[in-house]
C-alpha cells in the first residue's frame, strides 16, 4: 500500500558526505525528543496502575503507609471499592503503552477516564489534593494534545481473539490472588481446583464455591466481576472497531517498483527482494525513488538502500520517517550499504552500526584451479562422479509443469512450518513476473525418489534447487536453497558452482551469495594476536552459531573466496536496538507470534508465490538463509 508523497529534502549526491556534524550537534539542531512527554505520562499511568491494583487486591496494602499515599493519585479510589480501585488499574496499565507511542486514542481514553477519577476522589474521600492531582495530570494531557496524534497501528479483528485469550489468562491468575489473599477470612480450607473454579464463576459474575467472613466475599466478588467485565469489553472494543489493513505491495506500486528496477536495479543487491508482495512501499515525491518496509511490532522496517535515483532519495527518506512519526513507529533499516547508510544518517541524524557483510563473487574471477578451492573441487568432483546433474535457466525457459513440481519440492523441503525470509527473501518461486530469475537444479538420472528403484517419487529426479533473483542487467543475487535431505552431502557447493560456471552464458558477471553477520568480528577474532575482548566475542558468537546460522554462513561463504561488502543496520537510539532485533527476529521468521495454526486466516497469494526459505538442519549449513 502505497501513501502519499511529501516535499522533499535536498538532493544527496552518492558516496561519503563532505560534511556530517557530530550525533550530538545533530540531535541538538533536533531539538528535545517529542516522545518525553509521552513518555513521562505513560509511565506515570503505568506506575499508578500497578498501585491501583495492589489497592484493589492486597488487604494489607490498604492499610498500609503506602496506601494513604497512594489514595491521593489519580485513579487511586480504595475508600470508594476495591474493584473500582483494581478496573481503574488494569485500564491505566492498558493506556500505558498507548501514550508512550502518542496514539491519540490512548490520549482520548485517559482524558476521559481522569475526570471520573477526580469525582470519586472528590466524591467519596473528599481528598482535595487527590482531585488536584488528578485535574493536574488532565491538564498536561491538553496541553501537550499535539504531542499525542499517532494514527493507530494495521490490525484486523483477530486482534479481538488474541485480547481475549490474553485478557482471559490474565483475569484468571489475578482472580486466583486475588481469591488467595485472604487466608484469615477464608471459611474452609478449599484446594486448588476449587480456588479455581470460584475465580471462573467469580469472573461471570457468579457466586463460587469458597465463602468468607465478613465483606470480604463482596469485596472478592466485585473484584472478579470487574475483571470479566473488562474483558468482554476491550473484546468486543477490538472486534467492532474499524479494521486498519496492513500494508501489501499493490499492482501499481510493483509496476512503478520495476519500473524503478529497471534504471537503478544495478545499484544493490536486495533491489529486487523489495517486490515482495508483503510490503508497504512510499515514494519520494517525484516518484524516482522509493522504499519498501514493513511493521513489525511497531518497528516500521526497511531492509537494504532505497530504490531509484540516489538524488531522490532523500525525499523517500522524508516520507518514510513522516510516516513513522504519524504512526509513532520505531524507524528502522535493516542490511543497508555504506552509501545508503551515509544518506541515510545524514538525512535523519540516525545512527548506523555493521551488522555484518555480504559475499559477492565476481564471475571473471572465480576458478576452481588453486589450493585455496580444492575443498570446493573436491566435493564437487565426488558429487558429480556420483551420478548428478545440473541445469540453470532462466524462470521464463522452464516449463509451468517443472515450476510447479519445484515450487512443491522447495515447500516440501522447508523442513519447518515457519516460513523464514524478509530482507533477503523473495517470497515466490516461478512468478511470471519475475521470469529473469534463475533458478539451478540438481537432479539424479535413473532415481525417480523414495523407495524401490524404478518407482516414481514426488519430485522425479529433482534433488536440489537454488533461485537466485536478478541485481541489475549484469547480476543475480541468491534467494533460495532447498535440497531433499537424503541427497549426498554437498549440494549447496555443487549447485553455487553450476551457477557460476554458467553465469557468463546468462550475461552475469557478479553473484550475491549470502550475508554473513557479524563477519568482522569472527575473522578478527581468530587471528593470531587477538585481544581478549575480541577473543571473546568471538566466543559468543560461536555458542550463538549453535542456534543461529552465523559461524556456520561466514565458514560456507568464505569457500568460493568472495569480495566483502559490509551491511549496516540504521537506528534511532541505542535503546531501540533490543526492539528492532526482535521485530527483525519475527521478519525473518525466527520468533513468530501469531495466532495457532487453526485459528489462522487463510493467506491470499498471487501465483507463484509464497515460498520462503528456512533455515536447514545445522549438520548441513544452507546459504540460503540470508537474514539482515
Amino acid at each position: 500500500m502505497s501513501t502519499p508523497a511529501a516535499s522533499s529534502g535536498t538532493p544527496a549526491p552518492p558516496g561519503r558526505p563532505a560534511h556530517r556534524p557530530p550525533s550530538a550537534a545533530r540531535r541538538l539542531l533536533r531539538g528535545p525528543r517529542p516522545e518525553s512527554v509521552p513518555s513521562l505520562v505513560g509511565t506515570a499511568c503505568a506506575l499508578i496502575g500497578l498501585v491501583d491494583i495492589a489497592a484493589g487486591v492486597f488487604p494489607r496494602f490498604r492499610h498500609s503507609r503506602m496506601h494513604s499515599f497512594a489514595e491521593v493519585l489519580p485513579g487511586a479510589l480504595g475508600p470508594f471499592a476495591a474493584a473500582l480501585s483494581l478496573s481503574t488499574g488494569v485500564l491505566l496499565l492498558l493506556l500505558a503503552h498507548g501514550l508512550k507511542r502518542r496514539k491519540r486514542r490512548a490520549w482520548r481514553a485517559a482524558v476521559f477516564l481522569l475526570p471520573a477519577g477526580t469525582v470519586a476522589q472528590f466524591a467519596y474521600r473528599h481528598s482535595v489534593i487527590g482531585a488536584l492531582l488528578s485535574l493536574g495530570l488532565l491538564a498536561l494531557l491538553v496541553h501537550h494534545r499535539g504531542e499525542f496524534a499517532a494514527l493507530p497501528d494495521p490490525r484486523s479483528r483477530w486482534r479481538a481473539l488474541a485480547n481475549f485469550v490474553l485478557m482471559g489468562a490474565g483475569s484468571i491468575g489475578l482472580g486466583l490472588v486475588i481469591v488467595s489473599v485472604h487466608p484469615h477470612r477464608t471459611i474452609g480450607n478449599p484446594s486448588l481446583s476449587e480456588r479455581l473454579e470460584h475465580v471462573l464463576y467469580g469472573l461471570f459474575g457468579f457466586d463460587g464455591p469458597i465463602d468468607y467472613k465478613g465483606i470480604v466475599s463482596g469485596t472478592v466478588g466485585y473484584s472478579l466481576g470487574s475483571l470479566g467485565l473488562l474483558t468482554v469489553l476491550t473484546t468486543i472494543y477490538l472486534a467492532f472497531r474499524p479494521e486498519h489493513p496492513v500494508a501489501r505491495l499493490t499492482e501499481d506500486d510493483e509496476r512503478r517498483l520495476r519500473a524503478l528496477l529497471d534504471r537503478h536495479g544495478g545499484r544493490d543487491s536486495l533491489g529486487h527482494f523489495a517486490l515482495r508482495r508483503d510490503k508497504g512501499v512510499v515514494f519520494s515525491p517525484s516518484g524516482k525513488a522509493a522504499i519498501c518496509y514493513r511493521v513489525v511490532s511497531g518497528v516500521m522496517l526497511a531492509s537494504g538502500d532505497p530504490i531509484g535515483d540516489v538524488e531522490a532519495w532523500p525525499g523517500a527518506i522524508e516520507r518514510f520517517m513522516d510516516e513513522a512519526k504519524a504512526h509513532s513507529w520505531t524507524p528502522a533499516v535493516m542490511g543497508c550499504s555504506e552509501t545508503g547508510g551515509e544518506v541515510w544518517t545524514r538525512e535523519t541524524g540516525l545512527d548506523a552500526l555493521e551488522l555484518g557483510d555480504e559475499a559477492v563473487v565476481d564471475v571473471p574471477d572465480f576458478s576452481l584451479r588453486g589450493r585455496a578451492m580444492r575443498n570446493v573441487r573436491q566435493m564437487v568432483t565426488r558429487i558429480e562422479r556420483a551420478g548428478y546433474e545440473t541445469r540453470v535457466r532462466r524462470v521464463r525457459d522452464l516449463s509451468e509443469g517443472e515450476l510447479a513440481r519445484i515450487r512443491d519440492a522447495a515447500d516440501d523441503w522447508r523442513g519447518t512450518d515457519t516460513e523464514r525470509g524478509f530482507s533477503m527473501a523473495l517470497g515466490r518461486i516461478g512468478d511470471p513476473a519475475d521470469g529473469d530469475s534463475v533458478i539451478a537444479t540438481a537432479h539424479k538420472p535413473g532415481e525417480n525418489g523414495p523407495g524401490a528403484p524404478g518407482t516414481p517419487g514426488p519430485y522425479g529426479d529433482l534433488k536440489a534447487v537454488l533461485h537466485f533473483v536478478p541485481w541489475g542487467t549484469d547480476g543475480m543475487s541468491l534467494d533460495l536453497m532447498r535440497r531433499d535431505r537424503t541427497a549426498d552431502p554437498g549440494m549447496n557447493e555443487l549447485l553455487i558452482v553450476a551457477a557460476l560456471h554458467a553465469a557468463p552464458a546468462l550475461g552475469v558477471a557478479r553473484v550475491s551469495l549470502n550475508f554473513a553477520m557479524f563477519r568482522s568480528a569472527l575473522a578478527r577474532g581468530e587471528r593470531l594476536g587477538a585481544g581478549p575482548v575480541l577473543r571473546g566475542w568471538r566466543g559468543l558468537l560461536v555458542f550463538l552459531s549453535r542456534w543461529f546460522q552465523i559461524e556456520s554462513l561466514y565458514r560456507f561463504n568464505a569457500k568460493f573466496r568472495p569480495r566483502w561488502e559490509p551491511r549496516y543496520v540504521v537506528f534511532r537510539s541505542t535503546g531501540d536496538l533490543p526492539r528492532i532485533g526482535f521485530a527483525a527476529m519475527q521478519a525473518e521468521g525466527f520468533v513468530t507470534l501469531s495466532l495457532p495454526r487453526p485459528l489462522r486466516r487463510p493467506r491470499r497469494t498471487r501465483p507463484g508465490g509464497p515460498h520462503d526459505r528456512t533455515a536447514p538442519a545445522a549438520a548441513q549449513p544452507d546459504p540460503g538463509v540470508r537474514t539482515a
